[in-house]
């Protein structure tokens, strides 16, 4: 399975993994702090790590976390493991995200998915939110031998590679086709609007060709539809309708549905083979995908922040008093804010939040190392930003 190739055997990662309930079918590490990317702060020392934890009965692991790691839950944790299960399954993208976390010296984020739900998303793209995830390279950290889970997990990769296809012309480079599979995620949400860097997909794939190329590579070579020259770096692909309605027909089932909503007049109700066949055959069909797309992504991304506000509340702040301490004795600690911007139009910052007393008043500020207009004064936008960005994937 080509996802294997990014299999790692860093220890830091499965010491970390040590400190919660085992019975994981999937763990894998993401983002920055694992995987270098570019832009004005591309240094990875201190920056957030990123976990996704599958589980197969969420109920049971949430009950032998709580009892591990109590103070890593939002006030949900009173209501008990139940009510988290049902918070994490029925609300958002099916993940439940415990943000901010201090972990062996390391500032943390970890998402909890049952591996039904995120079956279901690698095969269908009900959300694209874990799936998206997973089109980029991560840092497998424990697999089990779930044959559906290794399936669905291919499945994703080569559906990507077939939607990336239909939204790009008929020769391109490999950088492109990576571009386009980075940013299938990214269509429509609404975070790439507000707050995230607009340059994200580039500052993810830029510095990561070559883990790209081992995740996607063998897919690449195994496909009937692609001329794939390995030295020179280009693809060809059968552009014609012919070839189009091929690959419309074996994009998830989620995209398929979307594709036939936007397109179908109303009244008409005519089923999704006749409504790709019609696609395949107009010269925007790559817009139309890209429509289909953000009408998944959208939705799943507002839902998933607005659930961030239950599961990441005030008090997640006063579960890290030892961090708290050091800012306020003076110290600073880089909370990994590169790529944002405090006001329109201006660069994006490298910046540190401190906090300091006045009185019995805590005041959060954002020191700035680089480029930052708010510079010496209260930056609660930032602070927004940290909360916010602790539930994207």
């Amino acid at each position: 399975m080509a996802l294997q190739a990014l299999q790692s055997s860093g220890v830091a990662f499965r010491k970390i993994l040590s400190h919660f309930p085992e019975e994981l079918s999937l763990a894998f590490a993401y983002g920055s702090g694992v995987y270098r990317q570019a832009g004005p702060c591309s240094n990875q020392k201190n920056a957030m790590l990123d976990f996704v934890f599958t589980v197969d009965d969420p109920v049971a692991w949430h009950s032998k976390n709580l009892k591990k790691n109590w103070n890593h839950y939002s006030f949900l944790k009173v209501l008990g493991p139940k009510m988290i299960s049902n918070v994490q399954n029925n609300y958002g993208a099916g993940v439940y995200y415990n943000p901010l976390i201090t972990c062996d010296g390391r500032l943390i984020k970890y998402g909890v998915i049952s591996t039904s739900i995120l079956i279901e998303d690698l095969l269908n793209w009900n959300n694209l939110y874990i799936a998206g995830r997973l089109q980029k390279p991560v840092k497998i950290i424990a697999l089990n031998e779930n044959v559906a889970l290794r399936s669905a997990l291919d499945k994703n990769l080569k559906s990507a590679v077939t939607a990336a296809f239909l939204m790009l012309p008929e020769s391109f480079s490999e950088e492109d086709l990576f571009l386009e599979i980075a940013g299938l995620s990214y269509s429509g949400d609404f975070r790439m609007v507000v707050g995230e860097d607009k340059a994200k997909v580039l500052n993810i794939v830029k510095p990561n060709i070559a883990h790209f190329r081992e995740l996607y590579g063998s897919i690449l070579q195994e496909n009937p539809q692609v001329v794939y020259k390995i030295q020179q770096g280009s693809l060809e692909i059968d552009k014609s309708p012919e070839g189009q309605f091929t690959q419309l027909m074996t994009l998830p089932k989620t995209l398929q549905q979307r594709i036939n909503h936007i397109m179908d007049p109303p009244g008409k109700n005519r089923d999704v083979e006749e409504t790709l066949l019609q696609v395949a055959h107009d010269p925007d069909c790559g817009e139309v995908v890209r429509l289909g797309l953000s009408a998944i992504v959208r939705p799943s991304s507002m839902r998933q922040s607005t659930k961030g506000i239950f599961t990441a509340d005030k008090m997640q702040w006063t579960r890290h008093s030892n961090l708290l301490d050091e800012i306020l004795q003076g110290d600073t600690v880089p909370l990994a804010l590169s790529g944002h911007s405090c006001s329109d139009n201006q660069p994006p910052c490298c910046g540190e939040v401190q906090a300091t007393r006045r009185g019995q008043v805590r005041t959060v500020q954002l020191t700035a190392s680089t480029n930052c207009p708010a510079s010496g004064k209260e930056c609660y936008f930032h602070l927004w930003l940290i909360l916010w960005r602790s539930q994207s994937p």
